[in-house]
């Protein structure tokens, strides 16, 4: 079936929905149980856009009226999307002399706020507005709101604000809980309702007290558009849980999916993610020139309903062993969305039971793929093949019509990875690997006659090890096959996609197909000689906050914004700026010999924070490490590390955290120089 959550299933007897939330009850913590702001606001996340994360302070009032047309012709608005929000620098520098009033900035809104909420209105949508606990905003272009907050308060409600951000800069120090309340109180007396959003970062644990002052409160630093950012804010959002419910939600800010620094599958894991964390889903990239498939995945329903539930739980991490995530959420419905995220660099197979979701015992269940939007019956199993970064995205109920779906049996496309914490999809030109392609019959019908096939990239040779199955697959029966996959050793640097396919027969539904997509990537390999290796080109690459930079500081979110390398006050012409954690897999081919470079933390932070900047770098050859520089903080020289790299395939630089916060561990890789041979 297509489209939304099957509609036509029969009302769940009583005794099973309280069964589950007596299941899930010893989780809850007494904050699950807390009164919400008593104004029935925001009982499920809010859902809408906010302009910053694709177009900073480059706003107008033609950008904002086109995307709200965007969302009320486009779909989104029937997906649930409501909120048009304008973020930073809408306003003039000074307010109004004789008003003390804010007032729109005259060239980007020359119309003024009020008459665009009006159009935003007009669309069938909300209107949203930003300013800061402070004496000006983050961008230092318009006055906060610090001391101004019955008058700013007053004023957009005045303007028909229906949603505020209130951020967190240039606060003078004063206590965050005080400065908070403050505005919470000042819109309570205009009288309208405001949905109200506290971006205090994370800083004061406003999860712990959020609650009674606004609606939704950030648990985290700003995001940027890269894997590590997101992953960062996930792992940080995710222990909250006990935290959140209808009217008071853990922000963990917003969504980066079409702003083009991640790939689809990273962008639809963090899209799942954030639903599966009850999160805010405030798109924040440009909707006049977003892609079909961005589209495709802010618009899917099946997700967006798990993040809409009325019964407002955030998903419980069950576990995530290995990088290896299962997260849980119970529904309003009794049925448990499920999430099977894989942090890795590698596919991998996992899942959990009905049993362990607290669902209650039956023959069967029907599984619903929410990317596929695809029915599927099992005896308990929740299992999929993961790709590397991706997540699996399902919903189970004890629906007792489990027979009329096929049953759950995907085709995953595995490989061994060469050395630890080496993707196995990174397969260099000329080199043999092998490629199984593997199914299991999770259902309770047989899986009859299943063929496995597997098509290789255009041009790679391909040659079949043979097939081992049987002819009836009965619950929990696996059938595999392998191939020996070569890309020709003239293949250029660049990615190839494989695809792994399931052919099987099921009663009542006739033939069944279920293919498998894998990209695998040929790195290029590192040069000869003597070079240094930010000249050289990574095989993969992840990064704390920003792009990895070449020969210049990591700087911030945008690609070239850093500064010469600076340790300590030595500088390096030559080197790699990071930010940890961060990792960078370079494909040597056994033909080097070492690696020596300066580690240390670059000088550009914030000095007014003099306890940020604390980290380690370390150095791999395939699966050992060759040199670790220990704990490095912004006080500390620069160290010196060599590597041996004799006979290393790979070579992996590490750079992590150091056990606290990431705030300001820009490492930097000064002056690298690789030796390698012909």
């Amino acid at each position: 079936m297509s489209g939304t959550p099957r509609t036509r299933r029969r009302f769940r007897p009583l005794v099973a929905l309280l069964g589950l939330a007596m299941i899930w009850t010893p989780f809850l913590s007494p904050a699950d149980r807390a009164e919400a702001l008593p104004d029935g606001l925001a009982l499920t996340p809010p859902m809408g856009f906010n302009n910053w994360n694709s177009t900073g302070c480059a706003i107008d009032e033609k950008m904002i009226r086109d995307t709200a047309d965007r969302i009320a012709d486009s779909g989104l608005k029937e997906a649930g999307y409501e909120y048009v929000n304008v973020d930073d620098c809408w306003a003039a520098e000074k307010r109004d002399p004789a008003t003390g009033r804010l007032t729109a900035h005259p060239e980007r809104f020359p119309s003024g706020i009020k008459a665009l909420a009006d159009y935003v209105h007009a669309r069938g949508l909300k209107f949203g507005i930003y300013t800061s606990a402070g004496t000006l905003t983050c961008a230092r272009t318009m006055p906060g709101a610090l001391d101004h907050e019955e008058t700013d308060a007053q004023t957009f409600a005045d303007w028909g604000v229906d949603y505020l951000k209130y951020d967190n800069c240039n606060n003078q120090g004063r206590p965050a809980l005080e400065r908070y309340t403050k505005m919470r109180d000042a819109l309570k007396r205009t009288g309208r309702p405001i949905v109200y959003s506290l971006c205090e970062w994370g800083e004061n644990k406003p999860w712990e007290w959020g609650a009674d002052v606004g609606h939704l409160w950030r648990t985290t630093g700003d995001i940027n558009d890269s894997w590590s950012s997101m992953l960062n804010l996930f792992k940080a959002n995710a222990p909250l849980a006990g935290h959140a419910g209808p009217g008071r939600w853990n922000d963990p800010d917003m969504l980066e999916v079409g702003n083009g620094g991640m790939t689809a599958t990273e962008y639809r894991s963090h899209f799942g993610l954030w639903s599966m964390m009850a999160a805010p889903l405030l798109i924040g990239t440009d909707l006049r020139k977003a892609s079909p498939e961005t589209f495709d995945i802010l618009g899917n329903k099946d997700v967006i309903a798990v993040d809409q539930d009325r019964l407002g739980v955030q998903a419980r991490v069950l576990r995530s062993a290995g990088g290896h995530w299962v997260l849980a959420k119970p529904l309003a419905n009794g049925d448990v969305a499920v999430a099977l995220f894989n942090e890795t660099g590698t596919t991998a197979t996992f899942g959990t039971t009905a049993k362990e979701l607290g669902l209650p015992e039956r023959t069967g269940y029907v599984l619903r793929d929410l990317w596929q939007h695809r029915d599927t019956e099992t005896a308990g199993t929740v299992s999929a093949a993961v790709p590397a970064h991706g997540t699996a995205m399902f919903r189970i109920s004890a629906d007792a019509d489990w027979w009329q779906a096929p049953p759950a049996a995907d085709a995953a496309l595995l490989t061994d990875a060469p050395a630890e914490g080496i993707p196995g999809t990174l397969t260099p030109a000329g080199r043999a690997f092998t490629a199984t392609v593997r199914t299991t019959n999770h259902g309770r019908a047989p899986v009859l006659a299943p063929r496995l096939a597997l098509t290789a990239p255009e041009g790679w040779r391909a040659k079949a090890l043979g097939q081992d199955h049987d002819p009836v697959l009965t619950t929990g029966q696996s059938a595999t096959a392998r191939w020996r996959l070569t890309p020709p050793s003239d293949t250029p640097p660049g990615t190839a996609e494989a695809t792994a396919r399931l052919t099987f027969r099921s009663p009542g539904h006739g033939r069944v197909t279920r293919e498998t997509r894998e990209v695998f990537t040929v790195p290029e390999p590192v040069p000869t000689g003597v070079s240094a290796l930010s000249d050289a080109r990574w095989a993969a690459v992840g990064n704390g906050y920003g792009p990895v930079e070449r020969d210049m500081s990591n700087g911030g979110a945008k690609a070239g914004d850093g500064r010469t390398l600076t340790v300590n006050g030595k500088t390096y012409p030559k080197g790699l700026g990071t930010h940890a954690p961060t990792e960078l897999i370079y494909y040597l081919g056994g033909r080097c010999t070492d690696l020596t470079t300066d580690v240390g933390v670059d000088d550009e932070r914030d000095p007014r924070l003099p306890g940020q900047g604390t980290l380690t770098a370390e150095i791999w050859a395939d699966g050992t490490k060759r040199a670790d520089s220990g704990l490095r903080t912004w006080q500390d020289p620069a160290v010196s590390l060599s590597a041996d790299l004799k006979g290393a395939d790979y070579l992996r630089l590490v750079g992590t955290t150091g056990g606290d916060s990431h705030m300001y561990d820009r490492l930097d890789w000064g002056g690298p120089t690789l030796r390698c041979g012909t």
